[in-house]
């Protein structure tokens, strides 16, 4: 991590040729312009923007791009988890398209992990492959689904289960925006932050416990939380890109909280991603435990933190129904890091000492799905 500011920080994602920098801080939107330009001269832009994200913030980054002279269109798109179809990724490489973007030019993704990625997916398709910059606008995003280059869609059979591994060539993840989050959002992106802890920062999660209030409260502690998650998760990207050994890691939590998003049918109202991780890692730990892997008291003060958080940690306190036995069994067999139809799924022994668990029974995963259906 270099330029350590209270109010600026760079990460770098070594990825060779391929390398990146995360830059975090406030009033990034106002120098996105430069930042581009001085990476990418004469490039065109395609913006992908959420719509309520454009409404609130684009008047910032569209006059930095004008002060630097990049060109650039816009395409809005509706806000929401179902925006991450096929419907959607048509039209904006259509748009791509239309626009005569050329392969030296680029996309950039202006919102939340939707509009990351579906416009990173894209751009990975466009052309045989484009550049795209992610501009990140809600804690979840710029802590964790900007940075690595998984980009892709939801298929009615499940979660994320199209797309193609495409990394930005640029991440700016202001601060400032962060501001205009809901509570429920602000929440929903810091169970994706606790998730960096619990894998293997014990240390990370201990500052959490102390340091939470200040992060919801946006003080300095915020912009280094998000530097400390981002690092995290580029030193992971940067020993395992495409997910063939521990990059599986970041997963913890998310082959449950994945089968719950996609039997409450990615509906917001309901359930919004980090609360369906925070339920999930609360599973893992719950499921560590029963399998004699983890000690109680560690899984307590794991789920603890997350209801301090605001977060959720019981399937029940997700309402409507629909949340049977066979429809998550259904939809846990579906989940992408299946292998020859073998489960697998992230555990843990402890706080920070989580592993990948593969050929795990299906018989104990029903087992213990029917015991938290019925708690």
């Amino acid at each position: 991590m270099t330029d350590e500011t209270p109010s600026r920080r760079t990460v770098r994602v070594e990825l060779g040729p391929r390398s990146y920098d995360i830059l975090i801080g406030s009033g990034l939107l106002a120098e996105a312009g430069r930042e581009i330009a001085a990476l990418m001269p004469k490039a065109r832009l395609l913006i992908v923007a959420d719509e309520r994200v454009d409404d609130l913030h684009s008047s910032a980054l569209r006059a930095s791009l004008d002060r630097a002279g990049v060109g650039h269109a816009t395409m809005r798109l509706p806000s929401g988890e179902p925006t991450k179809s096929f419907p959607h990724f048509e039209a904006v490489v259509d748009r791509i398209l239309e626009e005569r973007l050329e392969r030296g030019d680029a996309v950039l993704a202006f919102g939340g992990g939707v509009i990351g990625d579906l416009a990173g997916f894209a751009a990975g398709v466009a052309r045989r492959g484009m550049r795209f910059v992610q501009v990140p606008t809600s804690l979840l995003a710029q802590v964790d689904s900007s940075v690595g280059g998984k980009t892709g869609i939801n298929s009615p059979r499940g979660k994320n289960l199209v797309g193609v591994f495409h990394q930005p060539a640029l991440v700016l993840a202001d601060t400032d925006v962060l501001e205009t989050l809901s509570a429920r959002e602000f929440a929903a992106g810091y169970a994706e932050v606790v998730k960096y802890g619990l894998i293997d920062r014990p240390d990370f999660f201990h500052w959490l416990e102390a340091k939470r209030g200040a992060i919801f409260a946006g003080g300095p502690e915020r912009a280094e939380a998000i530097a400390a998650s981002c690092q995290a998760k580029a030193e992971v990207v940067a020993g395992d890109e495409r997910e063939d050994g521990n990059r599986a890691l970041l997963n913890l939590g998310h082959t449950f909280g994945h089968a719950l998003e996609s039997v409450a049918r990615y509906d917001a109202e309901r359930l919004v991603h980090g609360e369906a991780v925070s339920i999930g890692m609360a599973l893992a730990h719950r499921y560590s435990v029963r399998q004699g892997l983890c000690p109680g008291q560690d899984a307590e003060r794991a789920v603890a933190h997350l209801r301090a958080a605001g977060l959720p940690t019981r399937i029940q306190e997700i309402p409507g129904s629909g949340f049977t036995l066979d429809a998550l069994m259904s939809k846990i067999a579906q989940d992408k890091k299946v292998v020859r139809g073998a489960l697998t799924f992230i555990l843990t022994r402890g706080i920070g000492h989580s592993f990948v668990a593969n050929n795990v029974d299906p018989s104990e995963i029903t087992r213990f799905l029917e015991a938290e259906l019925a708690a």
